[in-house]
């Protein structure tokens, strides 16, 4: 019979007895022996490293390579002599520079590498046997179970990568180069310019920094910087001036006319002597800009422009006292200046297109008095003036130069404001102009001159003014009373009119007067030779004034000196000639008054101081000379 332990009552436990029961006894033992076995597996790891160590001491772990080369078991020296035989890369290798279609092939060694395989060695020893416990039993063991390879130990000195990268930009680079433009003789000369490049060397290190590590072949691509001239291609304006120099420049002046100058021609040679190739500066860019030479053309055109100049000239008329309108009896003549800067311009703008004949660029001015001016537009349109002289007795050579000189004032049209000079319109008195020899005063004496008579007109002149009622700007008066200027109608002399003379003697000696009014003044001239008179007349708008004068008659009159009497070779013997004849000085003031609206408008004086005037007398060979009568000494 089995004795079964009973089951204790509820909510009572009964206590083991001492010596335990049988299934507390083996769980007891089986913790022990569990306890044991982890001591002793960790233990076992506690002494396998060292063991481990033992076996390989000296020697590199297994499963340790370096480069792809097993190295297990191997000692120092026999591992670095394995590595030299068979890693050989910096000799086998290659690296390729590539930039463009341009390669170049180098092996490391070229680029600096060395591989160092004592340390390469050496790092494949240290594996597993440096840092913590921990570390080194987990590098050995991914040896063992993994295989652990190593980069071999290299040096790479960048100073050779450099130098060989320089010498691949020595073949590379390029300087940059900008066009150039040059004429030579006639011949136009251009070079193209280049772009300028510059390998990137320090973008090739980089690059080969990350591939040496890698032991492999690779291709390192080169960059290569490329800078643009400013001026890359001339030949645009290598054309243009081509054609500047494709043929001769002639100059012509526009609608020419008989007597104008030109047309200049300028040779080729010529043309490439003022040819200017100039560099600019445009928001497109930088280029080159042919053209001739300013300065020379300016030169040249300032040099011609007065050839060819011509002044305003307003038309002449006259006023026919029946119709009351102008007539115009000479046409005007239209201004013309040459305008050099446009000139210059419109030469440099044709020339480049081709275009070898350029006629000059001229500004024209018209007269304030054309042919087809009325008497209402200019104010004309009525007698306000006129004086008669007269000149019995004069030689025919004198009433010539009356009428020729005369005759330059007819029709001259005067403006509002304008002072008129006599000797502006006179111009030059000579043979050539259609004059001739008559008496002139010249110095202390009547001699023979070209132009004997022109005072005539001047006096003429000056008292169609005065009694016009016209301020007078300049007036000079004879050396001496000149019967011919104080004559009347009826031939007899009026000393009233002593002082009322007036002389010019172009250019030094002029007659000048203003005319004040606010209408142009027209100016008629008529000779009678017939009657010996010459008339001038004053057409404009009469404002209403009127002329008052006197004068103080002749003063302190001074008789002239005994006659002179000159011996000439050239008269026949006997013969005794007259050719001066005497007058008596004296001062004369004349005193006008010009009225306008019943008041004093101006008034102005005009003071004369005549000298007295010897007679002389020339005689021949032989002639019976009066002989003076003495006289007491003083």
């Amino acid at each position: 019979m089995y004795n079964y332990p009973t089951r204790p009552s509820a909510g009572f436990a009964e206590p083991p007895s001492a010596g335990g029961s049988p299934a507390m006894t083996f769980i007891g033992q089986a913790l022990a022996a569990l306890f044991g076995g982890v001591a002793f597996f960790f233990l076992l790891l506690l002494l396998l490293p060292f063991g481990y160590g033992l076996v390989y001491a000296g020697r590199i772990y297994p499963g340790v390579s370096v480069g792809g080369i097993d190295l297990s078991g191997k000692r120092l020296a026999e591992a670095s002599a394995i590595l030299a035989q068979r890693l050989d890369y910096p000799e086998r290798g290659r690296i390729v520079f590539q930039e463009g279609a341009n390669v170049w092939s180098a092996r490391p060694s070229e680029l600096g590498m060395f591989l160092d395989y004592p340390n390469s060695a050496q790092a494949a020893y240290t594996w597993g046997r440096t840092g913590r416990l921990a570390d080194r039993v987990s590098a050995q063991w991914q040896a063992w179970t993994e295989g652990t390879d190593l980069p071999p130990v290299f040096i790479f000195d960048e100073r050779t990568a450099q130098s060989y990268l320089q010498g691949i930009a020595a073949q590379v680079d390029k300087a940059i180069i900008e066009a150039s433009l040059s004429v030579n003789g006639i011949e136009v000369v251009v070079n193209s310019g280049q772009v300028g490049r510059t390998l990137d060397v320090a973008a090739a290190m980089v690059n080969l920094r990350v591939m040496m590590p890698t032991l492999t072949d690779g291709i390192v691509p080169l960059i290569v910087h490329e800078t643009p001239p400013m001026i890359f291609d001339a030949t645009e304006q290598a054309n243009l001036a081509r054609t500047i120099l494709s043929a001769p420049l002639t100059l012509t002046i526009p609608d020419a006319e008989e007597g104008d100058p030109g047309p200049w021609t300028f040779d080729q040679a010529t043309l490439a002597g003022m040819l200017t190739i100039e560099r600019v500066n445009t928001p497109e860019g930088a280029r080159y800009q042919v053209g001739l030479k300013t300065d020379g053309l300016r030169t040249f055109l300032e040099g011609v422009a007065p050839s060819f100049e011509r002044t305003p000239v307003n038309a002449r008329f006259i006023f026919n006292d029946e119709t009351d309108q102008l007539e115009a009896i000479q046409p005007s003549v239209i201004g013309r200046a040459l305008d050099i800067e446009t000139t210059i311009q419109a030469i440099n703008e044709k020339i480049v297109t081709g275009e070898h004949t350029v006629a000059v660029d001229m500004e024209y001015t018209n007269p304030p008095a054309p042919d087809d001016a009325t008497a209402e537009s200019l104010g004309v349109v009525e007698l306000v003036s006129s004086y008669t002289s007269y000149f019995y007795g004069s030689s025919a050579a004198r009433i010539q130069n009356i009428t020729v000189s005369s005759a330059r004032f007819h029709g001259v049209m005067v403006p509002p404001g304008a002072t008129f000079s006599m000797a502006d319109v006179l111009g030059d008195v000579s043979l050539d102009t259609g004059y001739a020899e008559a008496l002139i005063i010249f110095g202390d004496r009547t001699i023979q001159g070209v132009g004997g008579g022109v005072c005539q007109v001047s006096t003429t002149l000056f008292r169609t003014a005065f009694f016009g009622g016209y301020p007078v700007a300049e007036r000079y008066a004879h050396a001496y009373r000149v019967s011919y200027y104080e004559l009347t109608r009826s031939g007899s002399v009026d000393t009233d009119m002593a002082g009322l003379d007036a002389t010019v003697f172009a250019p030094v000696v002029d007659f000048k007067f203003i005319n004040d009014r606010s209408s142009w003044l027209l100016m008629e001239t008529y000779v009678d030779e017939a009657a010996r008179t010459l008339t001038w007349k004053f057409y404009s708008t009469d404002d209403g004034r009127t002329v008052e004068w006197d004068t103080s008659g002749l003063e302190n009159i001074v008789e002239p000196p005994d006659p002179l009497y000159e011996f000439n070779p050239e008269l026949p013997d006997g013969k005794i000639k007259q050719v001066d004849w005497a007058a008596d000085g004296a001062d004369v003031t004349v005193t006008r008054r010009v009225m306008k609206d019943g008041q004093v408008y101006f008034t102005d004086q005009f003071f004369t101081h005549y000298l007295p005037w010897q007679a002389k007398y020339q005689y021949g060979e032989g002639a019976d000379v009066p002989t003076p009568e003495p006289t007491d000494e003083p």
